[in-house]
């Protein structure tokens, strides 16, 4: 199975929750300080950013990167049936809780989804199928059962299944690298052969991958933020997410795999 629509956030139905739920610290990501429940000073009544085209200029690059999975307008068209927290203000700090509780489910998702759709996985499909399910069921449960669930062991659990796919997956590379949790901030990798690596977890925060053979990696949890990926190759690499991608530096000749789009920011130079 491909990553669902219901997976890829839709903003125009969602009520602003990530502006609103979440906190951020005054960094290079965000020009101030927010505590989790505070508006953004700049969310409108309308739930629209009143500076999206201009959040990078004003020192908000971190809100264009973030991706929700859906988990947004999940939470406000669904959990709470569409009663918006401005209107009815009793509903706010659950729903300001349960949001970071579906984007988790819905993140754990988008790497099933990603694990079953490939051939070489297929002695696992009904493991993943039966988890997919299971998570799926999961996301339309009412808010008492959504803030008690204990993600941590539910990530865990998973994630077993997760790593059996990859090794699955990866099988077909050899002499593969494990830079598992590998601190490998700014490291120099322009051009290198990381087909099937395992990058879980690695801090790759600067690190120059222009022109660098990443098919088949395993990015599941990889920080890429500030990554120079100009001319890259991602075709193939798995659990790679969106989120993941906009925090990078890229080009036209960056390839991404097929469930993954092009981030506006991106330049239309070439890293050669």
């Amino acid at each position: 199975m491909r990553p669902s629509e219901n997976l890829l956030a839709d903003c125009g139905s969602c009520f602003g929750l990530c502006c609103v739920a979440l906190p951020f610290a005054k960094s290079s990501d965000f020009a101030i300080d927010k505590a989790a429940g505070r508006p953004c000073p700049h969310l409108e009544q309308d739930s629209r950013c009143g500076i999206h085209s201009s959040l990078r200029e004003r020192g908000f690059p971190g809100c264009t990167v973030y991706d929700c999975f859906g988990a947004g307008q999940k939470v406000s068209q669904s959990t709470f049936g569409g009663r918006d927290w401005r209107q009815q203000p009793s509903n706010s700090s659950q729903m300001f809780a349960v949001f970071p509780i579906m984007r988790d489910l819905h993140e754990l998702l988008w790497y099933l989804a990603d694990a079953r759709e490939r051939t070489s996985t297929a002695p696992l499909h009904n493991r993943l199928d039966h988890q997919y399910a299971e998570l799926e069921t999961l996301t339309s449960a009412t808010p008492e059962i959504l803030v008690s669930v204990p993600v941590p062991a539910l990530r865990s659990r998973v994630n077993e299944l997760l790593l059996e796919a990859s090794e699955l997956v990866r099988a077909e590379v050899k002499g593969k690298k494990n830079y598992r949790g590998r601190d490998m901030i700014g490291a120099k990798l322009a051009g290198a052969d990381l087909r099937g690596a395992s990058l879980r977890g690695a801090y790759l925060i600067g690190a120059d991958l222009r022109g660098a053979d990443l098919r088949l990696a395993d990015m599941v949890g990889a920080d890429l933020r500030g990554a120079d990926v100009r001319g890259a190759d991602l075709r193939g690499s798995i659990y790679a997410t969106q989120f993941q991608i906009n925090a990078t530096r890229g080009d036209l000749a960056t390839m991404l795999p097929d469930s993954l789009i092009r981030p506006s920011h991106w330049g239309e130079r070439s890293a050669q």
